[in-house]
């Protein structure tokens, strides 16, 4: 019997990006959710979008413990009338993991926090720009350049 030589292509790292207007006056929560559509953290047209209510209950917060920021979620969805779709408690560790993959926060203990308790915009051009997306456009760039010299 033949063997499948085969592989998937799992890539090792990975990030959308989008460019969207100027955040001009918008609410929090609108601007929260421009800033997970922009990194890819969310959707265009998700109606799952309770990522944004957990990134927004950690920036409201600054640090909460693990067993609350289901229930911060809930009670901040409630006020503003918004759907219940997302908030069991594994979706809410999968957009934790999610956003802390993303280097935007960490864990300390029991406890969730913005990373390092830094200003956003430099977590995201120290961890996100300079760092991640450096590593994987180097990498693309490696395989143009092997594209290059296997055409000669």
């Amino acid at each position: 019997m033949a063997k499948n030589n085969t592989s998937k292509s799992i890539p090792l790292a990975e990030i959308t990006l989008r460019k969207y207007e100027r955040p001009y006056e918008m609410p929090m929560r609108e601007l929260v959710k421009k800033v997970c559509l922009s990194v890819g953290l969310l959707q265009p047209g998700d109606s799952r979008d309770v990522v944004v209510d957990v990134f927004g209950v950690l920036l409201k917060e600054g640090e909460v413990g693990a067993d609350l920021v289901k229930s911060k979620v809930v009670e901040f969805r409630k006020k503003h009338n918004l759907g219940m779709k997302g908030i069991a408690e594994s979706n809410i560790r999968r957009q934790l993991k999610r956003l802390k993959d993303l280097f935007l926060i960490e864990k300390s203990g029991n406890n969730y926090r913005i990373a390092e308790g830094e200003k956003l915009l430099h977590l995201f051009e120290h961890k996100i720009e300079q760092f991640y997306l450096k590593g994987i456009v180097d990498r693309v760039k490696e395989y143009f350049e092997h594209l290059d010299n296997f055409k000669k």
